[in-house]
């Protein structure tokens, strides 16, 4: 490094857009630059989710020259490079590293048959341990195994079977490596030792990828590769310039928001709504989940994810938000800002509106549907509004409760990010149902922030993760919860919202026989 002024230069691939973020040593975005695909997904059938594999190389080509262009000035205190991008989304390269299919978005329904039975032991063990149904469930709905059976030409094609950040991480560096932090998906991945799992694993026959088709992995902070000439010429980067591992998405946006021990909770308001906290000792979130890895070492993120969260937001605007979307158009301003605006005008419980955000199957309950109850005449598209933010609060807060329990962690305060934590009103609900504060921190891009800070700690620029978080991760608001408003909701929580699913689920059950959805 010969700068007094270090840069990483991050990419951020979402489920909606790819961002390129300027951060340097103190925590600052410098800049950023953003392209919105044409759509989230494709779907070529109903319920399928696809994005060509161009989508996300180019739009981080385009992101690239953007912010290199802006600010030509700083290429030479750019210190290295560093990736997060979504999870369980997944694509078959062949050997010369061309894709030969398009992504399949974490996003996508479809499910394999799987006719062919797995061993005796396999369904005498999980059989015994009360997982066979659960875990056949898990293999019905894992990716690679839908390839197996309807496209079998691609698989026996298939050279690496890599997730975006693996994708991506290739053309950049012209190699097939990808981070060990990344590997969060239906992937035969041992989350313990953060490594892959071996073929002699009992598990590992579940997700039908043999281990040559795995892409070699290193830990966060070490180095990929470095830019080659051909990247170099497509994004703008100087060539020669490390790429440093980071992680996933949502353990990169845990550690820009701060939570680095077990006091904190970061709560993720994004297309999926998530919460997650951070603990030395591994333990998944329930007995058939495991806890991620973390960017830290010596750190596990255990979290419980909405599938659908924030989803429902745009599921809202482009079903009931017409009005809003076009008034928001004249104004500037996004629907979503517009309608928050509205929030307050709504009292903490919507009037008895109450809502279940379970948009998509649950593990164990694979018949699980959402749910909305409490409806009146008096009840506006408002209230409507209201209620899928309760409702995905009210499941963050059941996540939380289920994850201090299994984890013996009290937590203390809670950092949000993600699109919806723009909003003050969102932030102090969160503060009222949880009781807890809330804190926000310098910039909404906390999942870049994060996987800048594993480039600055990769370059030597800090030496612990917590040096870095000290110097970088500065909390800009807090927003205290009322105690009047805390036990509305608490009354509503305990009395009616973890009782709803419970209630539901004969009916749920049998809707499930009568259409087989």
């Amino acid at each position: 490094m010969n700068t007094n002024n270090p840069l990483v230069l991050t990419f951020d691939c979402g489920t909606q857009s790819m961002r390129a973020v300027l951060v340097d040593k103190q925590g600052n975005v410098i800049d950023k630059a953003q392209v919105k695909y044409n759509k989230p997904y494709i779907s070529p059938q109903p319920g399928w989710a696809e994005q060509p594999a161009s989508t996300y190389w180019d739009s981080l080509c385009t992101v690239s020259k953007q912010i290199l262009s802006a600010h030509a000035d700083l290429i030479t205190d750019i210190i290295c490079v560093t990736v997060t991008t979504i999870r369980d989304t997944f694509l078959c390269l062949d050997k010369d590293g061309k894709p030969l299919n398009n992504f399949i978005v974490w996003l996508d329904q479809r499910r394999a048959e799987c006719k062919q039975p797995l061993s005796t032991l396999s369904n005498i063990v999980f059989s015994a341990i009360g997982m066979r149904e659960a875990l056949n469930v898990q293999r019905k709905i894992t990716k690679s195994n839908w390839i197996k059976e309807y496209l079998p030409d691609v698989w026996d094609k298939t050279y690496k079977y890599v997730g975006v950040s693996g994708w991506l991480i290739y053309n950049l560096v012209g190699d097939f490596v990808d981070c060990s932090a990344s590997q969060v998906g239906h992937i035969p991945f041992d989350y313990k030792p953060k490594k892959w799992k071996s073929e002699k694993d009992i598990q590992f026959a579940l997700f039908g990828v043999e281990s040559e088709k795995l892409i070699r992995l290193v830990d966060p902070t070490q180095i990929l590769g470095t830019i080659d000439h051909k990247a170099s010429q497509l994004t703008g980067i100087p060539e020669g310039l490390p790429v440093i591992a980071s992680g996933s998405d949502k353990e990169c946006e845990t550690l820009g928001s701060g939570v680095l021990d077990e006091s904190g909770a970061a709560l993720s308001f994004g297309t999926a709504a998530s919460v997650q906290i951070s603990t030395k000792k591994y333990v998944g979130p329930t007995s058939l989940l495991p806890a991620y890895p973390a960017i830290c070492p010596d750190l596990y993120n255990p979290e419980v994810q909405i599938y659908r969260g924030y989803w429902m937001v745009s599921w809202f605007l482009k079903e009931f938000a017409e009005k809003e979307v076009l008034n928001a158009k004249e104004l500037g301003i996004s629907p979503e800002e517009l309608l928050n605006r509205e929030l307050d005008k709504i009292k903490p419980g919507c009037d008895g509106l109450m809502l279940q955000p379970y948009w998509s199957p649950l593990l164990k309950q694979p018949e699980g549907r959402g749910s909305m109850i409490g409806f009146n005449s008096e009840h506006t598209r408002i209230h409507i509004y209201r209620a899928i933010i309760e409702g995905i609060g009210f499941a963050l807060y059941d996540g939380l409760l289920a994850l201090e329990k299994r984890s013996g962690n009290n937590t203390t305060w809670l950092a949000v990010a993600g699109g919806g934590s723009q909003s003050d009103t969102i932030c102090q609900i969160t503060a009222d149902m949880f009781n807890l504060p809330v804190r926000r921190v310098q910039t909404y891009e906390s999942t870049g922030l994060g996987s800048s800070i594993a480039g600055f700690v990769g370059m030597g620029c800090y030496d612990s993760f917590q040096h870095a978080v000290d110097n970088m991760v500065h909390f800009v608001d807090e927003f205290r919860p009322n105690p009047e408003t805390h036990a509305i909701y608490q009354e509503l929580y305990q009395e009616i919202y973890r009782k709803t699913y419970a209630r539901l689920q004969p009916l749920y059950r049998k809707l499930y026989s009568i259409i087989k959805y």
